[in-house]
């Protein structure tokens, strides 16, 4: 999942919350104080689960909108579906086949602010070698020196192929699953430049 946040909405939107007198750049990812669930549907029962393992690079200074940058790439096989079994069935090629296709990755392509530190991003999710359009509301949240996007959005497991055979019927697990993201990253000052 890699994305880039760029654009001078997003930059608006760090600079209302950024010090005036210094350049501010996100760009130390925390991925402890990150997370990554979802919630999909079996026999019409809600089952939680996460991805403990994803990573990211983030670097957005206000002052330069156009060499913004962010990555986000999740490891399937690190998911936590309820049980081992579950791990193991949702690992292998009927789902996410994660031998083959170890990684998800999001590319952000658009960023339209929506007022109230909150945005819609837009770009294209790929799991299990299928690229799908994607758009999802975020919201940005400042607490001291880091910063944290939020949101959450509805994937379609057909679209990639997720739960083939006796699994694609939506009756047994249903084709929507809401996934929930917050990824944290702190803000660093800018280096002064030396003076000659």
């Amino acid at each position: 999942m890699k994305y880039r946040l760029f654009g001078p909405a997003f930059a608006g939107a760090l600079l209302s919350v950024a010090p005036a007198a210094h350049a501010i750049e996100f760009n130390q990812f925390q991925a402890g104080k990150s997370a990554l669930s979802f919630v999909s549907k079996q026999m019409n029962v809600p089952v939680e689960g996460q991805f403990k393992s994803f990573r990211s690079k983030i670097a957005f200074d206000p002052a330069k909108p156009a060499a913004a940058r962010a990555e986000l790439e999740i490891d399937l096989a690190s998911i936590d579906a309820g049980s081992k079994d579950a791990n193991d069935e949702v690992a292998g090629k009927a789902w996410f086949n994660t031998k083959e296709f170890p990684v998800a990755k999001f590319i952000a392509t658009s960023v339209k602010p929506l007022g109230s530190n909150r945005f819609e991003l837009a770009g294209k999710m790929t799991i299990k070698g299928r690229t799908q359009d994607l758009t999802t509301p975020v919201t940005l949240r400042q607490e001291g020196n880091s910063a944290s996007f939020e949101g959450s959005l509805v994937l379609k497991r057909a679209d990639y192929a997720l739960g083939e055979g006796m699994w694609a019927d939506f009756g047994t697990v249903a084709n929507e699953v809401q996934v929930k993201f917050r990824l944290v990253a702190t803000a660093a000052a800018a280096a002064t430049p030396t003076k000659k």
